[in-house]
């Protein structure tokens, strides 16, 4: 078949060279990278303020506010890997910056281990498909776990596939451990749906057991998961309790179709919870519904030419990364898709490539003109969608901002605590942005009550934050009331202001 002849040889070899590596092909894939980390400072403004999520990563390692009440669902991956600049510097920019870097490096890396695995013709299309969605760009730079599940996932699965090409090496079977173990310590239950295929594989198919490489698997899971384990039995009440409160926290996991959720959110909502609303223009969603066809001939090109595991593993690697986020929760994100559209990229790259290099004559012609297209508009599509998600997130972010310089201006500084429970003005982001510690009397994020809120207004300045006109909780009542920014009030607790400058 021409158009999609694979470098490594029909079947899995198990001797040394089964699988052609080069450096022609380098360039192109650090080629991709480098565009994509310049698309992040291009089109995502590096001075974005953090969001909800970021603030409370970022603040269990800043050095400029207190750590936010860490929920059970979290994992400690973002905050290590933020570390490094957030411990010294409250730089946004820099951090922004750093994280793009750091992204376009991660995707250099992922899309490398495949190399032997698929030609250059392949992988610098597939890094690009998956890099130019909206959701990858506007992601790459931020504090979020789910990029980098993706990034992991996706040299995870590629680590297993050389691993099972040539058993002599040990480089991969190291390259699955530390994939897995970084996916792991980023979400370690996504990490566990990503990996299941590949469990399953190495125990139930005869021909792709491998002792040494599901020993690398589970060694490399366990060893990401860990923390989150110990952590669980420190501060959760146990293992099974962290997971029910993690469950609780999303709404109860169980059957939900959260397909339509995730339809809704390609628009350009970051949160969709709850997800009501109209579904996007047919033009926005296109893509979604064309991926998995493409995913399905990809594999079938695959199949034909003796090469099936290399896009079939990814796309079932894909399919189970997708079940809980499609049909166990109750709301959507873009971002809990980014795994899947990683590995799926690959098998809808070998169906591209094949669309426009097997057909001949007119056919080839015509083959090549419905893709271009078909590519130049869903990338203009993806532009538009980002760029309206930058300027709402943009306008979210700078009201929190205005809201904490607000509080500065009334003498509000550390040490200092803010709470409140209106969505209007969220205490954590703002409280971070203040240099405020953050905490909550009831909800998802209780971690403390009102007579522990009392006892630190003796000594510190604490400040409830409510919508504009809207009536502070029964203990604040007395407290010194004044308007903040915008649609935003506070009340002030008096002890700790007396002889204090606004």
């Amino acid at each position: 078949m021409t158009g999609t002849q694979y470098v490594a040889p029909p079947r899995f070899a198990r001797r040394p060279g089964a699988v052609v590596r080069g450096w022609g092909d380098e360039p192109w894939l650090a080629a991709v990278a480098v565009a994509f980390t310049v698309a992040q400072l291009v089109l995502v403004r590096p001075s974005l303020g953090f969001g909800w999520d970021e603030t409370v990563y970022i603040s269990q390692v800043s050095g400029h506010a207190p750590a936010a009440f860490f929920s059970a669902p979290r994992a400690r991956g973002v905050s290590l890997l933020v570390a490094p600049i957030a411990s010294w510097s409250s730089s946004t920019t820099l951090l922004r910056v750093y994280l793009a870097l750091l992204s376009g490096l991660g995707l250099y890396l992922a899309l490398r281990v495949w190399r032997g695995l698929f030609p250059v013709r392949v992988l610098a299309p597939a890094g690009a498909l998956f890099a130019s969605l909206w959701v990858t760009l506007f992601y790459g730079p931020q504090a979020m776990p789910n990029l980098w599940v993706a990034l992991t996932a996706l040299a995870a699965v590629g680590c297993f596939l050389r691993a099972q090409e040539d058993r002599t090496r040990s480089a991969p079977v190291w390259g699955i451990t530390a994939s897995a173990a970084l996916m792991a310590l980023m979400r370690p239950t996504d990490a566990v749906w990503v990996c299941l295929p590949l469990l399953v594989t190495l125990v139930a198919v005869r021909r792709w057991r491998y002792a040494r490489l599901l020993l690398a698997l589970v060694a490399g899971l366990v060893a990401g998961a860990g923390e989150w384990v110990v952590e669980a039995y420190v501060s959760y009440g146990g293992l099974a309790q962290r997971l029910s409160d993690a469950s609780s926290i999303q709404g109860g996991l169980g059957w939900n179709d959260a397909v339509g959720d995730q339809l809704r959110s390609l628009g350009g909502r970051t949160l969709c919870r709850p997800c009501t609303g109209a579904t996007p223009h047919a033009a926005v969603t296109l893509w979604w519904f064309v991926l998995p066809v493409l995913a399905m001939l990809g594999v079938v090109v695959a199949v034909r030419a003796r090469r099936s595991a290399p896009a079939a593993l990814p796309a079932v690697c894909a399919v189970s990364a997708a079940v809980p986020y499609l049909f166990m929760i109750g709301y959507a994100a873009p971002r809990f898709l980014l795994p899947v559209y990683a590995l799926l990229s690959l098998p809808v790259a070998v169906a591209l490539v094949h669309l426009v290099t097997v057909p001949h004559g007119l056919l080839r012609v015509l083959a090549v003109a419905v893709v271009a297209i078909g590519l130049l508009g869903h990338l203009a599509i993806q532009g538009v969608v980002l760029g309206r998600v930058v300027d709402r997130t943009a306008v979210s972010h700078d009201g929190w901002a205005r809201v904490a310089a607000g509080l500065h201006r009334e003498g509000v500084r550390p040490p200092c605590l803010i709470t409140g429970d209106d969505a209007s003005a969220p205490p954590i982001p703002i409280a971070f942005y203040a240099g405020c510690a953050s905490a909550d009397t009831g909800g998802h994020n209780a971690n403390t009550t009102v007579g522990a809120l009392l006892r630190t207004a003796r000594s510190e300045l604490v400040a409830v934050l409510t919508a504009a006109g809207g009536k502070p909780p029964s203990y604040a009542r007395s407290w010194h009331p004044v308007h903040l920014s915008g649609s935003v009030d506070a009340y002030l607790a008096p002890g700790p202001r007396k002889g204090l400058g606004a």
